[in-house]
């Protein structure tokens, strides 16, 4: 996977036109690679797509025109593009009400750690999580985290030959896994893997 590059990205005005379909897109990918476990837990995994649509909407908003604030957004957000080898994803905790959320959050220290993706007839890969920098404290996680899935060449061949792929949580205040991923989101996912 390439990155993505400053002469890659759409003017401002390029954008503003092809907006409305990029974010249709946007969307449409979201949903389809958005994985539940259980109630409280997402994760999105992330492609180069999203991310793209991610730095174009980031320029938009802000309007950004400057090369330096342009290689900002690009900083921030290639790390999330996957690199062939492995799944990079936004793990999110969602807990509607603020009382549960700072109970749940004490509860689930070091749960970013306890992620994984475990391909058929192949060992556990777990998150490397928040690359960047850390994101909980000594009293909670955090409700956002970063992830990284290194898969080794194994598991990597495995899937592209048609292997199913678990996605779970081993954390003990919250074991929950999705054992086979409907065939339209494995294949999107085997995609980051070219």
């Amino acid at each position: 996977m390439t990155k993505i590059t400053r002469e890659s990205l759409m003017t401002l005005e390029a954008y503003h036109k092809a907006r409305p379909e990029m974010r249709k897109q946007a969307i449409e990918q979201r949903r389809l690679r958005t994985i539940a476990l259980g109630e409280h837990l997402n994760i999105i995994f992330e492609n180069e797509f999203l991310m793209r649509y991610q730095i174009q909407e980031m320029l938009r908003v802000e309007k950004i025109f400057e090369e330096e604030g342009i290689q900002d957004e690009l900083h921030a957000y290639n790390p999330l593009v996957p690199d062939g080898s492995n799944f990079k994803a936004t793990m999110m905790l969602e807990y509607p009400n603020e009382a549960d959320r700072k109970i749940a959050l004490g509860k689930l220290m070091g749960v970013e750690h306890k992620i994984f993706v475990e391909v058929e007839g192949q060992p556990r890969v777990y998150a490397i999580a928040n690359e960047d920098l850390e994101r909980s404290t000594d009293t909670k996680t955090s409700a956002v985290h970063f992830l990284r899935f290194e898969l080794p060449a194994a598991a990597k061949k495995s899937l592209q030959a048609g292997a199913q792929l678990m996605v779970g949580c081993d954390h003990p205040e919250y074991p929950m896994h999705v054992e086979a991923l409907p065939d339209a989101v494995l294949a999107s996912l085997v995609q980051d893997l070219n």
